[in-house]
């Protein structure tokens, strides 16, 4: 067992004392001396030419600072793009800019035209509804495939279409693959859509700006995942402004899921507006605003064909995607359904040919970038839902026919045909222990039992891979990404032993103050009360990529844990000056050194505090002090898989889908705290659930939001919620990161989907109707129409 406070134990969340108590300090806490607010005037047609922008009658209203227009960034760079995808010819992808506010067009419902900074919110508010703005209206493109035929209008003027890319992986494979296809015993193809989602964390984006003419420094605090990266993109690549020069702070966060990974042009906005009016300048996102101003998640298109001999074995895979960008390239956006989709197309399986086509298309919709899981939904969805359709189209049982394609335990570290190794898993195993957990063998009882009350029963298997802690940094950069993708730690040992610990990664709801103390204190041998965890500001902590696609523990944390090592092994020196003993027999264990096979030890405190006291101390040796800093870049990926089955009931009078039971039996490699892991897959598979039912986000023929509120864009209650039954037993660690830990933020997001779906489906099925497929959300309607057809 797990000793209190060290790895394995489910201690409780220490942060969440501040955060249930109210005494939390988020970005919309934060007030400044002598500050203005900013409202954002923001186009609601989708895409037109400006042809005026008159702020007269505003710029004379109370309290009015300044008024903001493009002309006022011209000295400005664009919103950059922090990957760059080569396409299957070789070319790079088309890359237009993202001004801060619009410039000559507006390119989607909520592009921002006009800024008034003004004493009040209020005030800002009514001088913004003053700014008489004349547009003319053009065609907007809204239709991915429309979007790329000849003579399609263009989003951007200046791009040769709309498409951004066409992007093919592997390339080398697309001829064999065309011809497994053809000669296959069996082909079974399915055309999808993956819904586009708003990710709505609780709380909305905010972002305050402080320039100091003192000393030429800036100051943002925002609601960022990865405060770095947004210094080193808006002061670098948009502001000009030196890296010293600019602080920037993300405190406590309402939740991200994706959406606040980016650089977004409010936070440029409010940082020269800053220095503009000499003073401090706020603005908080609206809900409303929100909607159309955050980076959508998902949207793509696909058709996919899974190729089988005539012993059911997956002879080859082949998907042709559309994958919406929207007006701009958000910052990770270009990998999403490249590098983050097409690498993960294997799946679970030993399926020895692969071809991935992804389209890139700009329309004239909001951005897409990463939601929580990002590009590996995707692939999940479409071949655990091609999986299922194939095994009801031969009649085997989907069960079976996934574990005769499994990848077995003894043939890993196992190459993949998409480019990835997977280093350890045991599919048969979460498989195994998932159908254990459902009763799967008494199944055929239940489904009576609801025929028996009107109610058609079904159940849902969907087995997962998914991609975690991108890496390494060398062969990202090939791949076009724009930054590297380590992760950095500084431990600063106290002279009276307490630790504290710097980390680039931040912490939105993950538990980081937690988890990372167990970590270190697990090491050293102390209490985790003694370890303090700081981050999210870039003057505290050293260079760091930040928190997203579940990397914190797998990077953030080895980072920490070769950056403790430096401290031990410092440590161990001065203890054995202290115990006139060779540093090789000193061992570290509880807080205590000892000197191996003698009753000789001194305490941990003893030794920090000679490191700083240096009155009996090896100067001559080592420098005074206890300060480590590590910079970790991992080898390769890590892959967490699982099993993930969903059990349901329809009404077949209204096509009401009510969720009975879920089962999530995963493989996260060795686990810090048992607690905090199965509280992230509860999140997890909440909102896999939700886009699988409920939420989706649907533009007009005019390009206008019509889900842009919670009246008509259906978040998830705990009414739509059954209890959830996680298991994370199955356990094969990591072998490339010195904690053996595989991540799992994102899993329950990956693996529900497809399973809930798969579950409508066998339900219908069993109950009669003919059908095959329903596009998410299932929803009453679409499967009453469906029922009906």
């Amino acid at each position: 067992m797990p000793k209190d406070g060290g790895i394995g134990a489910s201690t409780k969340r220490r942060e969440d004392v501040r955060f249930l108590t109210g005494k939390g300090r988020y970005t919309d806490d934060i007030n400044l001396q002598n500050q203005t607010y900013a409202w954002f005037v923001r186009s609601d047609i989708a895409h037109g030419t400006i042809q005026n922008i008159d702020t007269s009658d505003a710029e004379s209203m109370d309290g009015v600072v300044k008024i903001f227009t493009s002309k006022d960034f011209e000295a400005a760079g664009g919103i950059p793009c922090g990957w760059q995808v080569t396409d299957r010819f070789g070319q790079p992808m088309q890359e237009p800019k993202h001004p801060i506010l619009a410039e000559g067009k507006v390119r989607h419902v909520g592009d921002p035209i006009a800024v008034v900074v003004a004493e009040t919110l209020e005030q800002a508010r009514d001088a913004a509804e003053a700014i008489d703005i004349d547009i003319d209206e053009l065609e907007p493109v809204l239709d991915m495939k429309a979007a790329i035929q000849d003579g399609a209008t263009k989003v951007h003027d200046d791009l040769t279409s709309n498409l951004c890319y066409d992007w093919g992986f592997v390339e080398e494979n697309r001829e064999a693959v065309d011809e497994a296809i053809k000669n296959a015993h069996h082909v079974t193809t399915l055309e999808l859509v993956n819904n586009r989602l708003c990710a709505n964390p609780m709380e909305p984006r905010v972002a305050v700006a402080d320039y100091s003419q003192a000393n030429d420094e800036y100051t943002l605090y925002t609601t960022s995942q990865n405060p770095h990266v947004i210094r080193l993109l808006m002061g670098a690549f948009v502001l000009s402004i030196p890296e010293h020069k600019l602080r920037v702070v993300a405190p406590d966060v309402g939740g991200g899921f994706g959406s606040k990974i980016y650089h977004y042009a409010e936070e440029a906005f409010v940082t020269h507006a800053s220095k503009i009016v000499g003073r401090p300048v706020k603005w908080t996102s609206t809900r409303s605003e929100a909607f159309i101003s955050d980076a959508h998640g998902r949207d793509h298109v696909t058709k996919i064909e899974l190729a089988m001999d005539e012993n059911h074995k997956f002879t080859a895979v082949r998907t042709d995607t559309y994958a919406n960008m929207g007006a701009y390239l958000s910052t990770f956006a270009p990998s999403i359904p490249t590098w983050l989709h097409g690498t993960l197309m294997a799946g679970n399986y030993t399926t020895p040919l692969v071809y991935v086509n992804v389209k890139a298309v700009f329309t004239n919709t909001v951005p897409v970038d990463a939601y929580r899981g990002a590009g590996r939904p995707e692939a999940t969805f479409q071949l655990e839902r091609v999986v299922d359709k194939a095994a009801r189209e031969i009649g085997m049982d989907p069960a079976e026919l996934r574990r005769l394609n499994f990848i077995k335990p003894d043939q890993f570290p196992y190459d993949t045909p998409v480019a990835v190794t997977y280093d350890t898993g045991n599919y048969h195993a979460t498989l195994d222990k998932g159908l254990e957990m459902v009763d799967y063998a008494n199944f055929d009882a239940r489904v009576a039992e609801s025929k028996a009350r009107g109610k058609l029963r079904g159940l849902g298997l969907a087995h997962f891979i998914e991609a975690c802690g991108i890496a390494p940094s060398n062969l990202v950069g090939q791949l076009g990404a724009r930054a590297g993708l380590y992760e950095s730690a500084t431990v600063r040992v106290n002279a009276t032993g307490s630790i504290s610990v710097m980390t680039g990664s931040h912490s939105h709801g993950q538990g980081h103050e937690t988890s990372f103390a167990q970590v270190v204190a697990e090491m050293i041998g102390i209490d985790a009360s003694q370890v303090d965890i700081v981050h999210g500001d870039t003057s505290k902590t050293p260079m760091g990529m930040g928190t997203y696609g579940s990397r914190s523990i797998a990077v953030g944390g080895s980072a920490m844990v070769r950056a403790t090592e430096k401290i031990i092994n410092k440590a161990k020196k001065i203890a054995a000056h202290l115990m006139e003993a060779s540093e090789g027999d000193i061992e570290l264990k509880d807080g205590q050194f000892t000197v191996a096979g003698t009753d000789k030890s001194v305490a941990w405190g003893d030794v920090t505090l000679a490191a700083y006291v240096p009155h009996n101390y090896p100067l001559e040796e080592i420098e005074p002090g206890l300060e480590e800093t590590a910079f970790y870049d991992p080898s390769n990926f890590t892959y967490p898989s699982g099993a993930y089955i969903c059990e349901v009931e329809v009404d077949p009078d209204t096509g009401k889908v009510d969720v009975l039971g879920f089962i999530a039996a995963d493989d996260f490699g060795n686990v810090i705290n048992p607690m905090i892991v199965e509280g992230q897959v509860h999140g997890g598979v909440a909102q896999g659930i939700g886009q699988a039912m409920l939420e989706n986000t649907v533009f007009d023929e005019n390009g206008q939001l019509l889900s842009g509120s919670f009246m008509d864009y259906a978040m998830p209650r705990a009414s739509d919620m059954p209890m959830f039954d996680v298991d994370h037993s199955c356990q094969t660690p990591c072998t490339h990161n010195p904690l053996g830990v595989k991540g799992c933020g994102e899993a329950g997001a990956i693996g529900s989907p497809p399973a809930v779906v798969n579950a409508v489906i066998d339900a219908l099925q069993r109950g009669g109707y003919d059908v095959d497929h329903i596009d998410m959300p299932v929803s009453p309607s679409r499967v009453w129409e469906a029922m009906n057809k």
